[in-house]
């Protein structure tokens, strides 16, 4: 297996994405991660070290417990966001399987969602997904506001059978 074949393996998880959400703007310990997780520490650290050998997350400096013992904090290094080569496998649901896994835990009122329907011939569907990457690159780039509140966005493309002539 390539190299790009084995990072889209590491993101073919939605454990794994879970992680990558978890560490994105503060580092966190593996026992921290599984708690969030409410997995087994175990487990966790196996999906950690798969994202950790793949550039995914990094571990900081090593840190002292609450029992003085030491603890490896990982942050995530934001690669996820910029990898193009292969797909993960099951990437076209795995990443809305991750979405509602995380919204599952939200009270109905925390999520802002909005749907649209375009009618767009391949040139202007082109457009509209560049400049909608662009956006997200853009804001993807930013150093996180110091203040700021942590926000995920998800966002799904498709055509819609319900809208086709002749139904």
């Amino acid at each position: 297996m390539n190299r790009g074949e084995e990072e889209a393996k590491a993101l073919a998880s939605s454990v794994r994405l879970r992680i990558l959400r978890i560490c994105l703007h503060d580092s966190h310990t593996n026992k921290e991660i599984a708690d969030v997780l409410g997995l087994n520490p175990g487990t966790t650290l196996h999906h950690v070290r798969k994202l950790v050998d793949n550039g995914y997350l990094r571990a900081e400096p090593p840190r002292l417990g609450a029992r003085r013992s030491t603890e490896y904090p990982y942050r995530a290094t934001g690669k996820s966001w910029s990898h193009r080569g292969p797909k993960p496998t099951r990437s076209s649901t795995l990443i809305l399987d991750t979405f509602l896994d995380e919204i599952e835990q939200l009270d109905a009122d925390s999520l802002q969602s909005i749907r649209l329907g375009l009618k767009l011939g391949p040139a202007g569907r082109e457009e509209f997904r560049s400049r909608l990457h662009e956006l997200l690159d853009e804001f993807a780039s930013r150093a996180p506001e110091p203040d700021g509140e942590a926000w995920s966005i998800y966002i799904g493309m498709h055509p819609d059978e319900s809208n086709h002539p002749g139904v």
